[in-house]
């Protein structure tokens, strides 16, 4: 597939939203995007296939200098394409070139097919955060160095 990975724009914000509210049963807000965006614009990439937003991944930096995956999701119409594969790779360069070191992320204990993507990139399971979502249900904590 031919797709193109870029900073995201303020522009993409609704795109980006719409793709959250089909992927997630508790999805970020809109508002909550803006500010990541604003905070992080090198850390929000979205990709762009056939003209369109096909997906998103958002990611921070911690008080302690460790990149924090935010979210990423994909456009049900994209997935299985390598959409979230050029998303998680394009974010590790952006975290190498700014000196971090590792990255980790949270990821629902249900969610096996994000689980299989991130062992794929060599993420390592770390432990698990106990009703880390509002419904009480749980999530690994995923992490790798870089």
């Amino acid at each position: 597939m031919d797709c193109v990975i870029r900073e995201a724009r303020r522009s993409d914000l609704r795109d980006i939203y719409l793709i959250e509210l089909k992927s997630f049963p508790y999805p970020y807000s809109l508002e909550a995007f803006t500010g990541l965006l604003i905070l992080f614009p090198k850390l929000f990439l979205v990709a762009v296939c056939e003209g369109r937003i096909a997906g998103y991944i958002t990611g921070s930096i911690t008080d302690s200098g460790e990149g924090h995956i935010m979210s990423i999701a994909v456009h049900p119409q994209y997935r299985g394409r390598g959409v979230g594969s050029a998303l998680l790779e394009a974010i590790e360069e952006v975290y190498r070139s700014l000196g971090v070191k590792r990255v980790f992320l949270e990821v629902s204990t249900t969610n096996r097919e994000a689980m299989g993507l991130y062992r794929k990139f060599n993420y390592r399971l770390q432990g698990t955060k106990s009703n880390y979502y509002p419904d009480g249900s749980d999530a690994y904590v995923m992490a790798k160095e870089l």
